[in-house]
């Protein structure tokens, strides 16, 4: 029987199967894939000495490109911001525009695939580590990171193609295959792309499914009882229900993925926000206190979190990884957007770090540190999401079940806009086929349910050294398109206000 085969066939007993095969099949995965990832995060992972802290490599890559686009685009990210948000009103929707979907459900989509399950716990590790002072850093990231989003999102409009059935595909594998095309080296581009969309296509089954999935179902059975809970021993079946709802979305495709997004998004955000911030209010008393140790610990030069350095690193670390800038993922969503003005859609992607950084990773951070850092929680040993549900439960005995719904939301709009990523990466391997489509989907749909039945952290692991490796090539192709952007960008805005773009009031 061959590997493919085999593969099939242990996915199938795996869903219909006692949970001691699972663990089975879940020790020879780690075995057999293991190996391979700790190699891989070795590599992408890499951390080099800065002032006696080890920053990871790739994280000052990304850091970088962040600083040199807000430099080089002129502060675009606050100049733009005004603009972004008059197109996500519609006051520049063109009916009779190419794309699929409007500014506001481009946005809508790229924030479902970026505010996951890390906003609320990824915030609370990273402040753990980094200490209070990594909440300000984790800002002052995201607000760099604005630049980024704008550069690779007006290029995957630019390139972006339309395909026979009217749907259009677009993303760095687009735009980083026509770069090398255009200087006459079709085969390397090709090459380049479709090692982009492998690696996408690897990174989407775990960190936009898989983790996603184990992380609700774990958040989900620790409020429903925990080892009480029904669905203690029933991973399968809380993964089958959570991969009918995300099939039931994706196959529509991205305009119904679109809508949803543009409805769940919303919701999702304000539910978080307005808890969050009741939380706070509720601790007004350290409010003040909180915010100069946030100010002060961002500036201390040693402490026992590693001071000024490792507050920066910590806090540069959970924006970028929260945002995904640079990474181009993100440009693949707003690829679909209906505009002929590719700069158009890089203005309104400023507002995706924005929200999913500046505000919700914010809004996480001060529930922290107003609540558990006051309160003892943080010599209480809980880590991650457990923490922040901690803090809100202090005040509020059943404020951990809204915030399990907002978990529960996050991991599902980051499933649903990671397929449509996905899916792009292997529509470009395979071809635009419905059949290749729907195969592809299924897969998605089975590995959803897969992340709640066993833990396959190798795969995790691999899968997320993959979505960040392929930001080194996208990050060298923005540089290389940064110039050509700017133009665009420049002559749209001058367009504006010369009043030479369609206006819809």
């Amino acid at each position: 029987m061959g590997w493919g085969r085999a593969l099939g066939y242990n996915l199938l007993v795996l869903l219909w199967t006692p949970a001691a095969l699972a663990e089975s099949f879940d020790q020879q995965v780690e075995t057999l894939v293991r190996p391979l990832a700790n190699g891989l995060s070795s590599i992408v992972f890499y951390r080099i000495d800065l002032f006696g802290q080890a920053f990871p490599l790739i994280v000052l890559w990304l850091a970088v490109a962040a600083l040199f686009f807000t430099l080089y685009m002129g502060f675009i990210n606050i100049r733009g911001f005004g603009l972004a948000i008059r197109h996500v009103r519609g006051h520049y929707h063109n009916p009779e525009a190419n794309g699929e979907i409007s500014h506001f459900q481009a946005v809508a989509t790229a924030i479902s695939g970026t505010v996951g399950i890390g906003n609320i716990g990824g915030v609370a590790v990273a402040i753990v580590i980094g200490g209070p002072g990594a909440a300000l850093w984790l800002v002052i990231a995201g607000f760099l990171s604005m630049s980024t989003k704008l550069v690779e999102c007006t290029l995957g409009v630019k390139y972006r193609r339309y395909n026979d059935d009217g749907s259009v595909s677009g993303g760095p594998m687009y735009y980083l295959e026509h770069y090398l095309s255009c200087r006459g080296a079709p085969g390397w581009g090709r090459l380049l792309g479709g090692f982009y969309a492998l690696s996408l296509v690897i990174g989407c089954l775990g960190i936009g499914n898989m983790f996603q999935s184990n992380q609700a179902y774990v958040q989900f059975v620790t409020i429903t009882g925990g080892e009480q809970s029904f669905f203690a021993e029933r991973g399968w079946l809380f993964g089958l229900l959570i991969a009918a709802a995300v099939g039931l979305v994706i196959i529509g495709g991205i305009k119904s993925i679109a809508r949803v997004a543009a409805h769940i998004v919303p919701f999702m955000g304000i539910l978080y926000a307005i808890s969050a911030i009741v939380i706070i209010a509720m601790s007004v008393e350290h409010i003040p206190a909180s915010l100069n140790l946030i100010w002060s610990s961002a500036f201390t030069a040693e402490s026992v979190t590693g001071g000024m350095v490792g507050a920066i690193i910590v806090g540069f670390q959970r924006a970028l990884f929260s945002n995904e800038a640079g990474i181009g993922s993100a440009s693949i969503a707003h690829s679909a957007v209906q505009t002929d003005e590719p700069a158009s859609e890089g203005l309104v992607s400023l507002l995706e770090p924005f929200i999913d950084t500046v505000v919700i990773c914010s809004l996480s951070s001060l529930v922290i540190v107003t609540t558990a850092y006051p309160n003892g929680l943080m010599e209480s040993g809980l880590e991650g999401i457990a923490l922040t549900s901690a803090a809100f439960q202090h005040h509020i005995s059943w404020a951990p079940y809204p915030l399990a719904v907002a978990a529960l939301l996050f991991a599902f709009s980051t499933s649903i806009s990671w397929s449509y990523y996905g899916l792009k990466g292997w529509t470009y391997l395979f071809g635009e086929g419905r059949l290749t489509q729907m195969l592809f989907k299924g897969v998605f749909c089975a590995f959803i349910a897969l992340g709640c039945m066993i833990q396959l952290t190798a795969v995790l692991d691999f899968s997320d050294a993959m979505v960040f490796l392929i930001a080194v090539p996208n990050i060298i192709g923005l540089y290389l398109f940064a110039p050509e952007v700017k133009r665009e960008v420049q002559d749209y805005v001058r367009r504006l206000r010369a009043g030479e773009v369609h206006i819809n009031e």
